[in-house]
């Protein structure tokens, strides 16, 4: 039988999985308002408020979702709760600001990379699946999109990874997004490597507007091209979980780049003045002030992400024709992250 403290582990587990699952979907519907707001003001509009995204969800959730008579009813169903279970499921992988990732151990950068390629293979079944020639067309876009922006995603994630386990004790798991977040790649390079880390930073940034679906790379969902794209037939609850799947990626994928290349924690610099100011917080212990003043910095750095990645990308640049895509990211992205590469291996060797 089952002990008293295995079951309670368990439970605890358990509890934190559903909390962190709640938590990333508010905070992406959240940060999806932040960028829908700022977005328009940076056109001169004045924009939806910003709770107006959980607005679209509660309305969608009360909606019937109707099923096309030519699609796969099933496949059709399931390709929604695959695209949200799955970057909910890559946040119990992922640290989030002060806090270690829930399932720390069990897992790795390998296994989160191939999780963050579920939604958009989701969104590409159950647009294929829905028999619309629109979706289709969509869908076909989606997979062209997600094979485009995976070689410079690769490579720059993988320099990362090669110069932290050259650097490292050899007992540790380089691709563990722990071990990771515990050895900032910044702090392993000298200047010519901090050039190339930079570089392959400015690649990842870059990938995600692509992975997300976001303008200059929205081609997957163009309306005035292919009315909606993948999700041209859905409606209801089934469209309400894609755009919260949508959401909560945005949070997942700005996460992750804050995880390999921004680890920082904030209370590392304030703690000699926190200390000094200890009569002010008489009720706070120091590790509880340090915890909240890390959540807050991450949240704020998670902002500046999104602000860089979806919110400035989109709105400084025009959609993309979709023969430009494939080019973009395979040659000047994939190259400038190859040059990053090149330039990290340089210093290795030479230094």
């Amino acid at each position: 039988m089952m002990d008293f403290g295995t079951l309670s582990s368990m439970m605890l587990k358990i509890t934190s999985s559903l909390l962190i699952i709640a938590l990333g979907i508010f905070l992406g519907l959240f940060y999806k308002g932040i960028d829908r707001k700022v977005s328009a003001m940076m056109q001169s509009r004045i924009g939806p408020p910003i709770i107006q995204p959980f607005r679209d969800v509660r309305k969608l959730l009360t909606k019937e979702s109707i099923v096309p008579d030519d699609a796969i009813g099933y496949l059709f169903n399931l390709a929604p709760l695959i695209a949200l279970f799955a970057p909910l499921f890559v946040l119990l992988y992922i640290p989030i600001g002060p806090f270690d990732p829930l399932l720390e151990g069990y897992g790795d950068l390998i296994l989160v990379l191939y999780l963050l390629a579920l939604p958009p293979l989701a969104t590409a079944v159950g647009g294929s699946s829905s028999g619309s020639p629109y979706a289709v067309l969509g869908a076909q876009r989606k997979v062209v999109l997600m094979m485009s922006y995976e070689l410079p995603l690769a490579i720059s994630t993988l320099t990362v990874v090669w110069k932290i386990g050259s650097t490292v004790n050899d007992s540790l798991n380089p691709f563990s997004l722990s071990v990771i977040n515990s050895y900032p790649i910044w702090g392993q390079v000298g200047l010519l490597g901090a050039v190339g880390v930079a570089l392959v930073t400015i690649a990842v940034v870059a990938v995600m507007p692509g992975e997300l679906s976001k303008e200059p790379f929205g081609q997957t969902e163009a309306k005035t091209e292919i009315a909606g794209g993948a999700l041209a037939e859905y409606s209801g609850r089934n469209l309400a979980f894609y755009y919260m799947a949508s959401a909560v990626h945005m949070i997942v994928f700005s996460s992750l780049i804050i995880s390999i290349f921004f680890p920082y924690q904030l209370s590392e610099i304030l703690y000699p003045t926190i200390n000094i100011a200890g009569p002010l917080i008489p009720y706070l212990e120091m590790g509880l002030w340090a915890l909240l003043v890390d959540t807050v910095f991450f949240l704020l750095k998670l902002m500046v992400i999104i602000y860089i990645g979806v919110s400035l990308l989109g709105v400084s640049f025009a959609r993309f024709q979709i023969d430009k895509v494939t080019y973009v990211y395979w040659i000047p992205i994939s190259i400038l992250a190859f040059i990053g590469l090149i330039l990290v291996f340089v210093e290795s060797i030479l230094f």
